[in-house]
């Protein structure tokens, strides 16, 4: 089959092999906070498995680095910025139900 023949058929492409974000001697250890804080939101959730492009053993390990980080309060279990946003906008609707007689 020639290829004017067959046009809707793609072609092959050679794909650029991506860098694996944990490299052979980083650590995974909730001490490395440069490591774990690539893997985690700006929310402060932890990425997903597919976003990270972590296999299944770095990433349980990753996410045991990240819960004992929270846990020893090296890492905050949310971003704190978004909270007193929150705090704020609540205390001006507040202010402005009350009627006095």
């Amino acid at each position: 089959m020639d290829k004017s023949k067959r046009p809707f058929l793609k072609s092959k492409r050679s794909f650029r092999r991506r860098l694996p974000p944990i490299q052979s001697g980083d650590r995974i250890d909730y001490r490395n906070m440069s490591l774990i804080s690539r893997f985690i939101s700006e929310q402060g959730k932890i990425l997903s498995r597919r976003v990270n492009r972590l296999t299944l053993k770095q990433q349980r390990l990753i996410t045991i680095a990240i819960k004992q980080a929270r846990i020893l309060s090296s890492l905050p279990f949310l971003n704190n910025e978004k909270q007193f946003e929150r705090t704020e906008s609540t205390a001006r609707t507040t202010g402005l139900r009350t009627r006095t007689k």
